[in-house]
């Protein structure tokens, strides 16, 4: 059964600060037509901006000598990193979380670089915190039965390959969230994450082993890293 909710953007709770923090400006004071842009674009985006999510959760294997995941019928290579976090996992939890095609398409509508970039960055915010929603309410279905939950991991990273994008999508009837993927495997809208959590009584969450993970782009790097 898949369970699907729509967020209202003033549920995520996205500040100024969390956006120019984003961009970079930790503690440097940005300029003052950067921080009016990044205030422009949080006032659209509130009026814009139609997050969702949706889970389903299904029955399965991680085998760390294998490096593989078995669930829903399917098996996929996710790489020694993350099966050797969902190890030990009774269930697993299938996820997408998008900002929207209504954000998708007036991101799109921006002709002003500064703009664009900040919009870009606060999708990345938005799609996050999103999914962070998600996990609010995955933890709750999963207390009654005195379940854990792993961190959530998506393909693209730690030597999963984005292609199986496609199996992933496979175990969703039809295009959760409205989410499509094209033939390179990337989530239209853009800003969108999908991936897996392990459930179960003896999982954990672990800090993220960025420092054996390749993929100098992701931003759990960027955050434990800087």
């Amino acid at each position: 059964m898949v369970t699907e909710k729509a967020i209202t953007y003033s549920n995520l709770h996205i500040t100024l600060s969390d956006l120019l923090s984003e961009m970079g400006y930790g503690d440097v004071a940005p300029p003052d037509e950067v921080t009016d842009v990044a205030r422009w674009v949080i006032g659209r985006a509130a009026g814009v901006a139609q997050p969702k999510f949706a889970y389903q959760v299904f029955p399965g294997v991680a085998d760390v000598s294998s490096s593989s995941l078995s669930v829903g019928g399917l098996t996929m290579d996710v790489g020694k990193i993350i099966a050797s976090q969902l190890h030990g996992s009774e269930a697993f939890a299938v996820f997408v979380a998008t900002a929207g095609v209504e954000y998708e398409q007036w991101r799109q509508t921006l002709d002003d670089s500064v703009k664009v970039y900040v919009a870009d960055t606060l999708g990345t915010i938005i799609v996050e915190r999103c999914a962070d929603r998600m996990e609010e309410m995955l933890q709750y279905s999963i207390e009654k039965l005195q379940w854990k939950r792993t961190n959530r991991f998506s393909p693209g990273y730690c030597s999963w390959n984005v292609a199986q994008q496609h199996l992933l999508f496979g175990l969703f009837e039809g295009n959760p969230c409205g989410v499509t993927l094209n033939s390179s495997s990337l989530m239209y809208p853009i800003k969108s994450v999908s991936g897996i959590i392990g459930l179960g009584r003896d999982v954990q969450r672990k800090d993220y082993t960025c420092h054996l993970c390749n993929f100098d782009k992701c931003y759990k790097r960027k955050n434990r890293l800087v």
